[in-house]
Parts: structure tokens; C-alpha cells; sequence
């Protein structure tokens, strides 16, 4: 597997792996519109770009392939970088997909970005993801109960960190 930045051509991958909008909002807290389009994906990735200089990766196969997405970012003030909008292609969870590509984000921070630490948020229901972010070695920091709403469900955010060694 490779991390490379994200171009235009992914998005057609990116905007099959959702196929339903509890799933939708899991992966991205309702930020981007369901079914995704385009335009609102661009137009999100551009404002993460210049509010919070937010980086859009896309994880291939060595072929190529587009298997997952993320973006990353550096606070400058703290020395923390922030992974967001983590997804794999549905078909390929469960694989190791997950936990690989969030190893090579992680070592992207830390070697190339800098990083002293790495934080993520989950929400707590999202237990596949979870599972994935603690076998790469993140561990929870904070917990925040009813952080989000998806029709009559409340979801806990689990803010969880990896720390450079």
C-alpha cells in the first residue's frame, strides 16, 4: 500500500464506499451531503484546506488502486497532527486495509509532517474503526457522550491519540 495526495479521478472511487446514510454520517458527521456529490466533497476539502490546513490523501494498492481515503493536518502551535474523514472501500474492510493505511498516515506525521502526536475522533458506535485506530496504537484521550444525532440515535465522540516514541 501507498499514501499519495488526493486527485480529482478519486473522487469516483471515494463516493462508492457509501452505501447508506448511517454509514454516511459515521464516516463524516453529516459534513459532507448524502449521497455525496462531488461539488460539495470539493468544496469541503477546499475550506479544510484553508481553514485548518487539511491535506486530502488517497491510500493505493502498489498497482494503483484506490483503496482508502484521509485527510491530515499539523496544528504548528501544538505540534499535533489530526486525521479526519478516514474511510476504506466498503469491499476491502476487515482486510487490514484499515489498520495499514492508518500506519502509514501515522508514519507520514511523525517522519515527514514532524508530528510529536496524532489525535482522531470516532464515534463510539463506530466500533470497526475504533478497533482499527487502537491496533495501530492510538489510545482514548477524552470521551464526549451525545456528541452527535443521527434520527433517534446519540453517539458518543471518542477523541483518541498516538503519541511519537
Amino acid at each position: 500500500m501507498r499514501i499519495r495526495p488526493y486527485l480529482d479521478k478519486d473522487f469516483v472511487s471515494v463516493s462508492k464506499w457509501i452505501t447508506d446514510e448511517r454509514s454516511h454520517a459515521l464516516w463524516c458527521a453529516n459534513l459532507f451531503s448524502y449521497p455525496l456529490e462531488k461539488h460539495a466533497f470539493d468544496n469541503l476539502l477546499f475550506q479544510a484546506g484553508e481553514r485548518y490546513n487539511d491535506s486530502p490523501f488517497t491510500a493505493t494498492t502498489d498497482e494503483g488502486e484506490a483503496v482508502g481515503f484521509f485527510c491530515f493536518s499539523v496544528d504548528l502551535n501544538t505540534n499535533e497532527g489530526m486525521i479526519k474523514f478516514v474511510i476504506i472501500n466498503d469491499s476491502l474492510r476487515n482486510k487490514g486495509y484499515g489498520s495499514e493505511m492508518i500506519g502509514l498516515a501515522v508514519k507520514y506525521a511523525f517522519e515527514i509532517a514532524k508530528a510529536g502526536s496524532v489525535q482522531l475522533n470516532v464515534f463510539s458506535e463506530n466500533t470497526g474503526a475504533k478497533k482499527c485506530y487502537q491496533k495501530a496504537g492510538f489510545t482514548e484521550r477524552a470521551f464526549t457522550e451525545n456528541a452527535f444525532r443521527f434520527k433517534d440515535e446519540s453517539w458518543g465522540r471518542c477523541n483518541m491519540v498516538i503519541r511519537k516514541h
